[in-house]
């Protein structure tokens, strides 16, 4: 008989907390329905089996993946940068959104203004 062959996802000390992290983050951003999968397919180009391992968190993204995860999803960034201990440049990213937000509003105020001038 032949040894089975293919990917080991049993992790491994440090391994563990990361695939679990990143599992968390998806879930938590796109939920635990099969249009998660597709998203997360369609966002790292990784196939179903793999991303659903991911979601399971029987193992976690590498490489290019995890790239492209954190270029789509702000909780994979996030919890990747928390991991890393960077929660500084988190801290920075949040005072910019915020910042984004309120440069939208004053836009929209700005707008409403104009309009009940003229």
């Amino acid at each position: 008989m032949f040894p089975k062959k293919g990917n080991n996802f049993s992790g491994g000390g440090g391994n563990e907390v990361y695939s679990a992290s990143v599992a968390a983050a998806l879930r938590a951003e796109l939920g635990d329905s099969h249009q998660a999968v597709k998203t997360v397919m369609r966002w790292t180009g990784a196939n179903e089996r793999t991303v659903k391992n991911w979601l399971a968190a029987r193992g976690g993204p590498r490489g290019e993946h995890l790239v492209r995860l954190m270029h789509y999803s702000d909780k994979t960034l996030e919890i990747v940068l928390r991991l890393a201990g960077r929660e500084q440049v988190i801290s920075g990213k949040t005072l910019l959104d915020a910042r984004n937000v309120l440069a939208k509003m004053l836009q929209q105020i700005d707008l409403c203004l104009v309009d009940r001038v003229e």
